[in-house]
């Protein structure tokens, strides 16, 4: 039975997802840019659909994934720069920059979760202070992959003009390093704060 309750709550968070998914596709600021932001969600959306019956995460962790793609459907949507909530921010509290980009670094290290889990249920690694250093280093490794990517996108269009929607620099010569730095914090913060969560959560689902 409990099961069963788990399953709905799944279907349930798919069912959110796909309709931002589908409001996201409708008349977006560009759709190169949208196809560029949501790609790579919608990559881990499908491996994570099709793998539900041979490996199922945590509710957390399925919880976790809701979260990060509907972040990313919005940043394709807008573009990370002109998310109009974002914007009243910034317009309200005289800000330099629109910060959704920075907002969804940070939120990109609650995937430490989903790292952490994996890693507990397919390796040797057991609870301490090796899987909090290991998780954290894969967070931050992807996160410097991604502005690796995007370093790229600007050679391949023609420089940074060319790609500055998709980029979200908005001037920052440091904007790489802030992404990279706060997905680190991010993931220190997820592993402190839920890692007592996930581990009462892997033990109920006996994994």
């Amino acid at each position: 039975m409990e099961l069963e309750k788990i399953s709905k709550v799944h279907i349930a968070l798919l069912l959110v997802v796909t309709i931002i998914f589908i409001w996201s596709v409708i008349k977006p600021v560009s759709y190169l840019d949208w196809l560029a932001e949501v790609s790579p969600g919608v990559v881990i959306l499908i491996i994570v659909i099709a793998t539900y019956n041979k490996f199922r995460f945590t509710t957390l962790s399925y919880f976790i994934i809701a979260i990060l793609s509907i972040l990313t459907f919005i940043g394709g949507h807008y573009t990370y720069s002109e998310v109009p909530f974002f914007n009243w921010i910034q317009d309200e509290f005289d800000l330099q920059r629109n910060n959704y980009d920075r907002f969804g670094h940070f939120l990109k290290g609650l995937s430490a979760i989903l790292i952490r889990e994996l890693l507990l249920r397919k390796t040797q690694l057991t609870r301490g202070a090796w899987l909090f250093g290991i998780t954290v280093s894969i967070v931050l490794a992807v996160a410097a992959l991604y502005e690796i990517i995007e370093w790229a996108s600007t050679k391949i269009n023609g420089g940074e003009e060319a790609t500055k929607d998709f980029l979200g620099m908005q001037g920052d010569q440091w904007d790489a390093q802030w992404d990279m730095t706060l997905a680190l914090i991010g993931s220190i913060l997820a592993l402190l704060l839920f890692s007592k969560l996930h581990d009462k959560l892997l033990r109920e689902s006996g994994k």
